[in-house]
């Protein structure tokens, strides 16, 4: 990520989610706001009921005749990815307030998450750097195309967020784990069917000549950033400045693999698996049987779907 000028913050949009992170975004938005009263910048709040109204204040806020230096989220990568239907492409920075329980986009662009002030000051000191968007593009009929920012999971993975997202005990990284322990007993590997697009289309290892892949997988995880669920390293080469989407394979293991799997990837650390396999590609369309998908950790229908990436689509305040 190449860095820009500084920029002067006097104006801010702030949107705020209370229940981010098992109801900590309270405290942290409380302290937050404190700060840039502190120092003096006049701050919007947004604290809208539905996601739809976020984006549609945010929109409103950017499209007015004096629109904010920068739009701030206080949450976590929930309400990032709502907020991106509104920032993208706009060229308006977005700053984090970390408050959710995965903040995996604060983490890669080196936000603190677990200090509010010192993100507060990361944001009014007014760095920034332009990174890619990822877009899920559903087949399916009135299903409007999504934005993500780090990792969209497609079968296992997103099954286990989408059961994680359910749970309100335990906190943290931990809750993936349990949701992982309960969704692995259930279906499994699926027949996979990836087309890969673009000049880059390749494995992280060896060349790849086709452009359409057929395998059975445990599931598919497309990576505009390295980590999800909290830091766990699932594309672990992956940059959110090079214009390319990487993926992650796992294919058919076993239930008793997968369990060894789990730990080291909740750790952060890389799968090392014969049948794991990665490769970065511009676009890739996937399909697969009754498999979900998640970005960011948010719902994203089913497969098929494809994802494309978008260079340059986000400017955000960075350290």
């Amino acid at each position: 990520m190449t860095p820009d000028s500084p920029r002067s913050l006097r104006t801010l949009t702030v949107v705020t989610n209370p229940h981010s992170g098992v109801g900590r975004g309270h405290g942290v938005a409380a302290a937050a706001l404190a700060r840039f009263a502190e120092r003096g910048v006049e701050v919007t709040e947004v604290r809208a009921p539905t996601a739809a109204e976020s984006v549609r204040l945010v929109r409103e806020s950017i499209d007015s005749a004096h629109p904010p230096d920068a739009v701030v989220c206080i949450g976590g990568d929930g309400l990032m990815n709502v907020l991106l239907g509104a920032v993208a492409q706009t060229g308006v920075p977005l700053g984090l307030i970390p408050a959710g329980t995965g903040n995996d986009l604060a983490r890669e662009i080196g936000v603190p998450t677990d200090d509010p002030v010192a993100a507060a000051d990361l944001i009014l000191r007014g760095r920034t750097r332009t990174i890619d968007l990822g877009v899920v593009e559903s087949e399916a009929p009135g299903v409007e195309p999504k934005w993500f920012a780090t990792v969209t999971g497609t079968g296992f993975d997103a099954r286990v967020t989408l059961r994680a997202n359910r749970m309100r005990w335990p906190k943290g990284p931990l809750r993936y784990t349990i949701a992982a322990l309960v969704e692995i007993v259930g279906r499994f590997a699926v027949p996979y069917r990836m087309e890969l697009f673009g000049v880059a289309h390749r494995a992280l290892d060896n060349p790849v000549s086709d452009t359409v892949i057929e395998t059975a997988a445990v599931m598919v995880a497309v990576g505009n950033t390295r980590t999800y669920g909290g830091g766990m390293l699932i594309c672990p080469d992956a940059k959110p400045d090079d214009g390319l989407l990487d993926l992650t394979v796992v294919g058919a293991v076993t239930r008793r693999d997968m369990l060894r799997l789990l730990p080291a990837l909740s750790a952060g650390k890389r799968i090392d698996h014969p049948k794991t396999k990665q490769y970065r590609v511009e676009q890739v369309t996937l399909t697969a049987p009754g498999a979900p998908a998640t970005a960011d950790g948010e719902p994203a229908g089913t497969l098929p779907v494809t994802l494309r990436a978008v260079s340059g689509a986000l400017t955000v305040l960075v350290l």
